[in-house]
């Protein structure tokens, strides 16, 4: 392994070395998660005209600055994801969403043979690989739209991630919630010339997943996410159920069985969810975002004021009636239990809490997960912790969640590939990556509800 000789390179093998049930790839992956990566021009994409796939920005900017400041970056996107392999730690192979910081400690370049690698404190820990321009990206719609405005893929393919609706109606300082950048990243993107379709139409949608369908040869696409801002009245006529819901309906209309359908939107009242399930979603992400009460109640002014968190939960558990417990994944955002001024002071305190929302949820057979919080600098919690949480709370986040899951006889939930070191292909966090191989439900079955 490198010497000690520089503070991040002793932070990270410190932590690998106390919390050896971690994976060390999954130390790695959720320092750069959390903390970004600097790329050479040599690491950078050729946009959508070259062979490597670029960076959607498909809901979230997950960068550590605005397009302007983020240079050559900004001009010739970064690779969707990249994988990581060797090194001096000997890593498996381990797919990492690309949040961009030209300030990170981690800088992706090339050496003098022109092979990619990830330096860390000027040594070079693990061999880079960018994910290759898929047929489908290199194919429009009859309008001239790209397969990847429309319909991008991440997880090195898996997922296909239909965000059609790309603002929140959650707006301003007194609704939105204080990590994310939805509504910031559709106006940069706007001011920036790049297409960034507010509202996606259903036929092109609809076109987009056709022409995956057809260039996607090995099937490599498995699930796709319907998913967007919440809506809080009504989105041309429809409510959240069913501006969501008709998109399913159609998609399974259209490719009956071809992907695992899955919906990401506010905790809606049952009769609401069980239209998602008529329309043919099969997994549900009512996303609770932050467990403590106080936490919540101040970064989701918007979820607090129209719902509630006890009427959240509470419609969490509903809907596990309509798809089965397993089915029902609500994400959080791990991180921002420790943001100033309101978080916890310590990383114990912050555990405990989190830990007592995963048992609330894993003891009644619903299985969260959780997304890596990139500190975004135009929201409020970004602004004031530019730096995120520290590194030991997500590396011991791990230890515990997998320790609360096999506590509760549960095993890795469906619509997520993979699991294990080597294996996961899920990039926005490393719960799969710290899963067990043995733990991965076969063919990501999808367990029916009972009916009602």
């Amino acid at each position: 392994m490198p010497s000690r000789s520089e503070n991040r390179t002793e932070l990270i093998e410190s932590l690998m070395e106390r919390f050896p049930n971690v994976p060390r790839e999954a130390v790695i992956k959720e320092d750069l998660l959390r903390g970004g990566i600097a790329f050479d021009e040599s690491a950078l994409s050729d946009n959508e005209g070259g062979e490597v796939k670029p960076k959607s920005y498909f809901i979230f900017s997950f960068d550590h600055g605005t397009l302007p400041e983020l240079g050559a970056a900004a001009l010739r996107r970064p690779p969707e994801e990249i994988v990581l392999t060797g090194g001096p730690y000997e890593l498996r192979r381990t797919v990492v969403s690309v949040r961009v910081n030209p300030a990170s400690p981690y800088r992706v370049a090339a050496d003098d043979d022109g092979v990619l690698g990830l330096y860390l404190d000027g040594a070079r820990i693990s061999d880079v690989g960018l994910p290759p321009m898929p047929d489908y990206y290199r194919h429009t719609l009859e309008n001239g739209k790209s397969v990847m405005e429309v319909a991008p893929t991440i997880q090195w393919g898996y997922l296909i991630y239909l965000t059609v609706f790309r603002v929140c109606q959650y707006f301003g300082a007194k609704e939105e919630c204080q990590y994310c950048d939805i509504n910031h990243n559709w106006r940069q993107q706007k001011a920036a010339g790049r297409p960034y379709t507010g509202v996606k139409p259903m036929d092109e949608v609809l076109e987009a997943l056709a022409i995956i369908d057809k260039y996607d040869t090995t099937k490599s696409s498995t699930a796709y996410t319907l998913t967007g801002g919440a809506i809080t009245t009504q989105l041309q006529g429809k409510d959240e159920a069913d501006f969501y819901g008709q998109y399913a309906k159609a998609i399974e209309e259209r490719f009956p069985g071809r992907w695992i359908g899955k919906v990401v939107a506010q905790a809606l009242p049952k009769e609401d969810v069980q239209r998602f399930h008529d329309y043919g979603v099969r997994i549900y992400h009512p996303n609770y975002e932050v467990w403590d009460p106080y936490l919540f109640e101040r970064y989701c002014p918007g979820k607090e004021r129209y719902v509630g968190r006890d009427e959240w939960h509470r419609r969490i558990l509903d809907s596990a009636e309509v798809f089965g417990p397993r089915n029902v994944i609500p994400n959080f955002v791990a991180g921002v239990e420790m943001a100033e001024p309101f978080g916890f002071k310590t990383v114990g305190e912050a555990i405990d809490s989190t830990v007592e929302g995963l048992q609330y949820f894993m003891s009644r057979g619903i299985t969260p997960r959780f997304t890596t919080w990139c500190p975004e600098p135009t929201t409020p919690l970004g602004k004031a912790n530019p730096q995120g949480a520290p590194l030991e709370y997500h590396v011991r986040l791990l230890e515990a969640y997998r320790a609360t899951m096999e506590a509760n006889g549960l095993s890795s939930p469906p619509g997520y590939g993979p699991a294990g070191p080597g294996n996961a292909v899920f990039s926005v966090s490393s719960f799969m990556d710290s899963l067990p191989a043995e733990a991965a439900a076969p063919e990501d079955a999808v367990t029916p509800a009972t009916p009602q």
